[in-house]
């Protein structure tokens, strides 16, 4: 571990210790840690946006909209390559919050999202990504010494 000396305004490091303090962090240098993290991965998703990663979409929308459940179904089955898994919330008598996991190529990942985003109905909605790189590796199973390849996807930074 290499350690670094960084000078910061004091009104800077005040509001830097606030907000370490209300998320519960123990110290500065994981929160720097972090940020610098987070910092990474949005430039490496804004230089390569053709890349590969997974993805949460997360939105909130009006079930008695007309046919919107259906729509979004549907939409979700037009990419069900990217689909890893949908877990749907009750809020209340008209509201409901879905989370749907997706892997895959960030591009058709965000095509996905913005098609849910513009259904009428859909209140309000985000898409968090984290970039990662497409590995192929051939495993042998069995006996038989059976081989047959994945990809499995790693997450970098």
């Amino acid at each position: 571990m290499t350690r670094v000396t960084v000078s910061i305004e004091d009104d800077l490091m005040e509001a830097f210790d606030a907000f370490l303090d209300a998320r519960g962090y123990t110290n500065r240098s994981e929160g720097f840690r972090d940020l610098i993290r987070e910092k990474l991965q949005n430039t490496k998703l804004d230089e390569d946006p053709n890349g590969v990663g997974i993805a949460v979409l997360n939105y909130v929308y009006d079930h008695e909209e007309r046919m919107l459940a259906s729509r979004l179904m549907s939409t979700q089955h037009e990419h069900h390559n990217l689909t890893v898994s949908t877990v749907h919330f009750h809020i209340d008598h008209d509201t409901c919050l879905e989370s749907v996991t997706l892997r895959g190529k960030l591009d058709e990942i965000r095509t996905f999202a913005d098609k849910v985003l513009a259904q009428p109905g859909v209140r309000h909605g985000q898409l968090y990504t984290v970039p990662g790189e497409l590995h192929v590796e051939t495993h042998h199973h069995g006996e038989d010494g059976h081989a047959h390849t994945h990809e499995h996807l790693k997450i970098t930074t």
